[in-house]
């Protein structure tokens, strides 16, 4: 009887999962709430806990998606290592923070999903959108709710690894000394000119070069492609909704909003039966309500004399509900209480209860003017989806059963549209620089068999078919067209020699104790000076910056040295004072910067090393499909 009460009592979250569970096991059965345990082979083993090969399957095609799909440059075999190693490391995570006691309550997990944004219209939460929402990415609910738990449960293990970093004062001095150093320096520019104006590049050079590389002069291959382009956005033309379909989906969403209002409330249960009548509990109840009202405690009094332990031991609290989760006499109370007010002896047929209003949370709607526009647009919207859907599928068939886009195109009214050729980099307009788009145009059967792609989806509102239009095999560029080109690189080369010739006398002459600044004024350069230049100067060339601070601290006296920056430019460099940091020369923004920086660093190092401890101390067996993953 007292468990009735606790187990009707743990708010409208836990009504909400057990509803769209109900829902899934409608829409699929209960063999797809299971069949991911009957699923796939072992391909690994974590201290006697297997990995199935669908596990390893999943791993890959998340990692995709957190790469942004684009993975035609990596190996299929390293993201099945990446994706079997991050799922053995979450093994070990789970199992050590079981083993520290860590867990998650029901309630906080409820309360997740309920505030999960992709499951909620109009800011409620929808249990039919949550249902397919985890349809769509492979989970049941149970699946989905217990990933939920297990993410958290980590969570909260990575958490305890930062929070427990810190940083001592001599710690941060060396490393103020090291991240604040600043350092006097000047240096001379010697940029590319006109050095080489009087001297020919002739023909036989330009002929040497086009031979020695070849490659550089190649025209790559390209295709020239079709497609016909199905577009949601242009659907919406062809929709239309009611006043009485708005007004519908809007009354539906208020009823719904106002199933979320919640109270939250404690109750003294004076348990009747053989040991005490119902007219003694009223005058029991009678006599605590007076002391109640004179001041005492009503979580106090709770503990004593209430008939229901478990809420007792809680000041008396059995939780939150919607309006039916309490004994019916309870909730008709509540509806008329205040926050913090304490009814008369409530009688129900659990017993004689006084009951505590400890929390009071109206759900808020707007009105039908302020709604109806959005209303209207998602309705719109729900439809256009449902013509866009069906079309696809249309796409996708004709695509298959015809060689080319005639058929498609008369049958969806869609246009064919013919883009620029482009190589396997892609092309200049967003669809031919689509990375699918790519992969398809220069498959084999597009390229070779001559056959239409497989529906290709841009986005959640765009898709296209296409086929091949033309083919160019990559082809050597003559002489003649790139001669130019030559010319200016060898041009662009022989200035940089110059260049550096000049550069490497002023060097010279700066070592030897020569007339550096009559070097400098008769090639028209000039000296810039830096003095307490830091590492992340902004107003410094980068590679400039990296050459003053690789250079050790002069001792007796100026250090030089001279190095061609990428773009050719050649730098002559003397190195005057280095002068250490200091925490003491820090504002306090720099500091906090430094001790977060530190704190975040160190509390990684200390977390890597935990795992890697973890990982050393498992016992991991791995299929001999599979080769040792790397530690990432």
């Amino acid at each position: 009887m007292l468990q009735s009460i606790r187990d009707n009592s743990q708010g409208i979250g836990a009504k909400i999962i057990i509803g769209f569970i109900i829902a899934l096991m409608a829409m699929f059965g209960l063999e797809t709430m299971f069949s991911g345990l009957m699923n796939g082979n072992a391909v690994a083993e974590v201290n006697g806990e297997d990995i199935t090969e669908t596990e390893v399957t999943t791993g890959v095609q998340n990692l995709i998606m957190s790469m942004g799909g684009n993975t035609s440059t990596l190996d299929d075999a390293l993201l099945r290592q990446i994706a079997l190693n991050q799922i053995i490391e979450d093994r070990l995570l789970r199992k050590s923070a079981a083993d520290a006691g860590m867990i998650i309550s029901s309630d906080t997990i409820d309360r997740q999903l309920i505030n999960t944004a992709q499951f909620q219209v109009g800011g409620v939460f929808n249990s039919d959108i949550a249902v397919r929402t985890m349809a769509a990415q492979g989970f049941t609910p149970a699946s989905y709710r217990a990933a939920l738990e297990s993410q958290m449960v980590v969570g909260q293990l990575v958490n305890a690894f930062a929070a427990s970093a810190f940083v001592t004062e001599q710690e941060l001095d060396r490393i103020a000394a090291l991240s604040s150093q600043t350092r006097d320096f000047r240096f001379v520019s010697v940029t590319l000119g006109n050095r080489t104006a009087g001297e020919v590049i002739d023909e036989v050079q330009i002929e040497t070069y086009y031979q020695n590389n070849q490659s550089q002069f190649m025209r790559e291959e390209e295709v020239g492609i079709n497609y016909a382009l199905l577009d949601k956005s242009t659907m919406f033309a062809e929709v239309e909704v009611s006043d009485d379909e708005v007004r519908a989906q809007y009354e539906t969403e208020r009823g719904a909003a106002s199933s979320q209002t919640q109270r939250r409330a404690a109750h003294i249960l004076l348990e009747t039966g053989a040991s005490l009548s119902q007219e003694d509990a009223i005058a029991q109840a009678e006599a605590l309500k007076a002391r109640v009202d004179q001041g005492e405690d009503f979580a106090v009094l709770a503990q004593e004399a209430s008939s229901d332990t478990f809420s007792a031991a809680n000041g008396g609290d059995i939780g939150y509900s919607d309006g039916s989760a309490f004994p019916a006499a309870v909730e008709e109370a509540l509806v008329t209480m205040a926050v913090g007010e304490v009814s008369e002896p409530v009688v129900s047929e659990f017993g004689v209860h006084l009951v505590k209003l400890t929390e009071f949370t109206e759900a808020t709607f707007p009105t039908f003017e302020e709604a109806q526009e959005r209303i209207r647009r998602e309705l719109s919207s729900n439809e256009v989806d449902q013509l866009y859907f069906g079309r696809l599928e249309t796409m996708a068939n004709l695509a298959f059963e015809n060689n080319d886009l005639q058929a498609l195109s008369e049958e969806l009214g869609l246009e064919i549209v013919s883009p620029e050729a482009f190589t396997r980099l892609g092309g200049n307009s967003s669809i031919t620089a689509n990375s699918a788009v790519i992969a398809a145009a220069f498959s084999n059967e597009v390229l070779y068999d001559g056959i239409n792609s497989d529906v290709i989806e841009l986005d959640n509102s765009r898709a296209i078919v296409l086929n091949l239009r033309e083919h160019n095999e990559a082809s050597l560029r003559p002489l003649a067209e790139v001669q130019g080109e030559i010319a200016a690189i060898l041009r662009t080369e022989l200035e940089k020699e110059r260049a550096q010739e000049v550069g490497e006398q002023l060097l010279e002459a700066m070592r030897e104790g020569g007339d550096v600044d009559a070097l400098v004024n008769e090639n028209e350069l000039q000296w810039i000076v830096q003095t307490g230049a830091s590492r992340n100067a902004a107003n410094l060339n980068r590679e400039v910056l990296d050459g003053a601070f690789a250079l050790p601290a002069p001792e007796d006296g100026p250090i030089h040295d001279g190095f061609a920056l990428a773009n050719g430019t050649y730098i002559v460099l003397e190195l005057q004072a280095v002068n250490r940091g200091s925490v003491a020369d820090m504002d306090q923004e720099e500091r906090n910067t430094l001790v977060t920086g530190f704190v975040d660093a160190s509390g990684r190092s200390t977390f890597g090393a935990y795992l890697a401890q973890l990982r050393s101390e498992a016992e991991v067996v791995i299929n001999e499909a599979f080769e040792e993953p790397p530690l990432l």
